[in-house]
């Protein structure tokens, strides 16, 4: 007998935000397990089934600094970034921003599992709004971790354009501590982004910029994925 299809997914909450809805899913997997979805203003944002991209951006900012203690994560999204900081033992303090306030309720809800762990930690601060509200300079922080969106030539929403903007990386720079590290997720190589992050290393000093390219098969699908390092002199 052939296998049963998967059942369509099934949307688990709703929002209308001034960015557009926002909806929590979840479906079954061709695995027979089930993944979790988020659909923000009708557009695929992100998903459970392969987070190995979200993760070693993570790990990438976390190794590349000696003394990770205090970290900022841009983009709650399902928690998988967080969730693999706070699994390193150095680490002290975690601010996450996130700006749909439904998503932050979602996880203190308990909706999506990751995220219950990643609230319930103690070492974490939520922030509810645009993490560009907190490149400020008013804090330093040893890694900081985005992943608001797609990346500058993919993107959910058009106001994230200018996270990717010379001004917003700079004040990003200027807030890492000596021997930090800004690490940004792509979801394709953005050669613009690189040379960006190239010549304000060059006119600010002291910064080593790094492309780290990373393919995964996903659901049939071959997907080039990147993520771009700038890393402070100790």
């Amino acid at each position: 007998m052939p296998s049963a299809r998967p059942e369509p997914a099934r949307t688990l909450a709703r929002a209308t935000t001034p960015r557009g809805d926002i909806a929590l899913r979840c479906r079954e997997t061709q695995g027979g397990g089930t993944a979790y979805e988020l659909i923000v203003g009708g557009v695929f944002a992100m998903d459970t089934v392969d987070v190995s991209t979200e993760v070693e951006l993570a790990r990438l900012g976390l190794a590349a600094c000696a003394q990770p203690r205090r970290v900022l994560v841009g983009g709650l999204g399902l928690g998988f970034t967080a969730r693999a900081v706070l699994e390193d033992p150095r680490v002290a303090d975690v601010v996450i921003a996130e700006i749909e306030p439904a998503l932050v309720g979602w996880a203190r809800d308990g909706l999506v599992p990751t995220l219950t762990g990643v609230v319930g930690d103690p070492r974490v601060r939520l922030h509810t709004g645009d993490v560009a509200d907190l490149l400020t300079g008013d804090e330093t922080f040893d890694v900081i971790l985005l992943d608001v969106d797609n990346g500058p030539s993919f993107l959910v929403h058009q106001d994230n354009s200018s996270l990717y903007a010379d001004p917003t990386l700079a004040r990003a720079l200027a807030q890492l501590a000596p021997g930090g590290a800004l690490a940004i997720w792509a979801a394709q190589p953005e050669p613009g982004l690189l040379a960006r992050l190239a010549a304000l290393a060059d006119r600010l000093g002291g910064l080593e910029v790094r492309e780290i390219a990373r393919t995964v098969e996903r659901e049939g699908r071959t997907l080039t994925y990147a993520t771009y390092q700038a890393l402070a002199a100790g």
